[in-house]
Formats: C-alpha cells, structure tokens, sequence
C-alpha cells in the first residue's frame, strides 16, 4: 500500500482515496498513540477522558468524513470539540488553548474541491514527526477493547472558539492597521470569516473576494494558487495591498498596489528585518527551504543576517526553529512560522504582521518587498520518472556542469516530489532565458537516464 502520510498529513480524493472508512481508522489509531487515556487535563483539573479538537474546510467532503473523525475518537473514549469550518491554524492553536491531548483538521489546503485531507496535531498543537506519524500507521485495524457505558467519548460543538482565535493573533499585533486598505481573497476557503473579521478588528479597510464558499468551489480559480483576480480586484479598486490564502489559510501571498505578487520569500525577508530592528529575530537568523530564491538569501546575508535551509516542508522548518530556538521561518509558498505566536505556519497572522509593518514605516508594500531582488526561478516537472535515479552519476554530472557554468550567480536544484512520481528541476540565473536553457536540458537528461 505504501506509506499513507505524506507531507502534509493523508491526503487524496475524498470518497475514492481517503473514505470514510479509512478516516475512522485513522482517527481510532491516532486517539491510541495520542490519547494517552488518563492523562491530566489542567483545564478541568482532573484526569479524565482524552480531548480531542476537530476542524475542517468547507469541502462538501469533509462532511462525511468528519462524521467519520469524530466517530472513530469517540468511539475510542475520546472527548470530541467539533470547531466547525477555521483555518489549519486555528485548529493547532485551540489544541493548545483547550488544552487537547490531540487535533485533527480535514482540510487538502490548496488542491481542488474533490481532494480532502486527514491532519493531526499533537498536545500544544505541533504537526506530528515522521515516528508519529509510523506508529499510527502501524497501529491501523490492530485489534483493541472498546469503551462501553460511560467510558465512551462525548460529542459537542465548539463553534465559538473561531473568537478565541482571532482574539489571541490580535493580540500578537505591534501596531494597529488603521488606514489600511486591503482587497482579501480567502479562496472560498476555511478562512472567509475569521479573515475579514480580524483585518476589520485590526482597523483595516477591508473588501473581499472568495468568500462564497459553496462545498465544491475551495480554491477554483481565486487564493493563493490563482493571484488574477485579486490582482484585478487590487488595481480596479484602488487598494493599498492584497492578500491572498489558500484553502486552510496556513499560507498566504501578497499583491502591491500595482498588482505585482509578493512571494513567501518576500514577506518573509520583510518580517526578518522588521524582527531584527526590534530585537525579536532570536540569533539573527531565520530557517528556509532549498526553495527558497537566492535572492533572498542574499538580500539577509547583506543585511547581517543568517539563513538556515532545510528540505521542502513547513514541518521541517519548524523542527528546525525549535532545535536551534529560533522565531521566522518558512517557505516561498507562503507558509511562514512566527514561533514565538504560533506553532504552524499561519496565514491570517502573517498577513497582519505584514500589514503591521506597513502602518508602522508608512510605506508601501511595493517598496517593503524591493529589499531583496527575485533572482530568475525556472521550475520544471519531469513526470512519470524513477524518483530513485535522482542519484544517477550521469545526472549529478550534468547538473555539477550547469553549476559550474551558473557560478556563483545561480543555483541548481533536483528534487524528487514527495507525493508523486517525478523529479523537480530547478533552476536559478541571472536571465530567465539562461534559467530556462539549463531548466529544459536538464529535464532532457532527467527524461533520459531516469525512465
């Protein structure tokens, strides 16, 4: 069957991929491995039944297959908080907050409407590592005694914890957004209500876009993956800035006022500064993928300071921050941790930090983002390849030749894609044509010797 977990959680096309079947499971699984029955609650001050937290996207799917979550934990003794639709972040946060021994969020993020996903978080509302992740595979469709009686979980709504989240990223804020103007497009997704509510609390001026979700429109054609219409929507209405999330609302990207996009790299790069003139960014130094622009790692590295990378994937990152204790990190995506507020990556945070900064300096965002130059990024997707020739000698001495013709003013990348069977090439060069020669005859030679 192979592993289930991938990067980000389970994820497939509900009702054929991930069925309700499997979530039940799942979900009986990790309330064995993260239940830890008899554990104390300091909320209730007792020890009791575990707690769990549940959120979701508003997909059509991920009606049934919270039924199934929520069955399949209370079924196992564990107490159910249903949260209703919110970001993934949202749900990390009320882990914590509630004081859960677990959360699980039902969210595919910026896929289309028929995918969904299966995420759990752990007591504090960490994503789970690798080893977690294997024990709960393992432990699928093991044999085990169920509660009866009384030592079945109880089930409730939890919907008005959505206001304890926005209260606490609120609260995170250096400088209130007053004047703002910002045009916010939420993909029809987990954040249309909470987003706009907390932009608007901030002191913004707030219009939006996507925030009609319908069950089966999450992410069709509007978010974070589809910058268009908030570009239109920016330019047309004369708007200070853009946001724009994906589905679960853990990232978001930007526009200026022109409509030029503003990547993760670029907020990121925006906060690290801010952080750093204020004394917050812990050692001088913020964590990035192997995605990351070279650009921006040069633009910190002129401003004094550090870039730590690590491989593709938020969680990565924040293992990383947590092992070296710092508070900025994230990826080109848009998916940003400012540790020191939140444990994921979290869109609706991000974007009102950034607009802090606006505020605060009086400066557009065009001019914020002009501190690192984007240097030319051409990624290209060799499909239906061997993924365990990446290694090929005969590759690795194309791509040593493509660096040694880039030199320093470049960089090249091959990545085998953690979910499907292909291998990334990316390129980086001074020109975008010079980008894309060595991007399209290294994918020549990845068709070749890795068929």
């Amino acid at each position: 069957m192979g592993r289930l977990f991938g990067t980000d959680g389970v994820r497939g096309v509900a009702g054929r991929d991930l069925t309700a079947e499997l979530a039940m499971d799942l979900s009986v699984a990790a309330a064995h491995v993260l239940g830890d029955a008899g554990a104390f609650h300091a909320s209730v001050g007792r020890r009791g039944r575990p707690i769990a937290v549940v959120g979701r996207d508003p997909r059509a799917s991920g009606e049934f297959l919270e039924a199934a979550v929520v069955a399949g934990l209370a079924s196992s003794g564990v107490d159910v908080l249903r949260l209703g639709v919110l970001p993934t972040p949202a749900v990390a946060y009320l882990t914590s907050a509630l004081g859960a021994d677990l959360g699980v969020m039902l969210s595919a993020s910026h896929n289309p409407a028929p995918d969904n996903g299966i995420k759990f978080f752990t007591r504090g509302g960490y994503k789970l590592p690798d080893a977690v992740e294997n024990e709960i595979e393992q432990r699928l469709g093991e044999k085990w005694d169920r509660p009866v009686g009384p030592s079945v979980g109880r089930v409730r709504e939890a919907y008005g914890e959505a206001d304890r989240y926005v209260s606490h990223v609120l609260t995170t804020l250096p400088h209130r957004l007053d004047g703002l103007r910002v045009v916010v497009d939420c993909a029809h997704g987990a954040a249309h209500m909470v987003a706009p509510e907390a932009l608007l609390r901030a002191g913004a001026v707030v219009e939006t876009i996507g925030t009609a979700p319908d069950g089966l429109n999450i992410n069709d054609g509007v978010g974070s993956t589809h910058l268009g219409p908030l570009r239109e929507a920016v330019v047309e209405r004369g708007a200070d800035l853009g946001i724009a999330y994906d589905g679960d609302a853990d990232r978001c990207l930007a526009v200026t006022g022109d409509g030029e996009e503003v990547d993760g790299d670029q907020i990121m790069a925006m906060l690290a500064l801010a952080m750093h003139a204020d004394g917050r960014l812990v050692k001088n130094t913020v964590v990035a993928t192997v995605m990351s622009n070279l650009g921006f790692k040069i633009a910190l590295r002129n401003s004094g300071l550090t870039v730590v990378e690590t491989a593709v994937g938020d969680r990565y990152v924040l293992e990383a921050m947590q092992e070296g204790g710092f508070t900025l990190g994230g990826e080109q995506s848009g998916h940003v941790i400012m540790l020191d507020h939140a444990t994921t990556g979290d869109g609706l945070l991000t974007s009102l930090h950034l607009m802090a900064e606006m505020a605060r300096s009086r400066r557009p965002l065009s001019e914020l983002a002009s501190v690192m130059t984007k240097l030319p990024q051409v990624l290209v997707n060799v499909r239906d390849v061997a993924k365990s020739k990446a290694s090929d000698p005969e590759l690795l001495a194309a791509v040593a030749k493509a660096e040694a013709e880039l030199g320093d003013g470049g960089r090249v990348l091959i990545r085998p894609s953690g979910t499907e069977p292909m291998i990334r090439v990316m390129v980086e060069a001074g020109s975008h044509e010079q980008a894309a020669s060595i991007a399209d005859r290294l994918a020549e030679v990845v068709r070749t010797v890795c068929a």
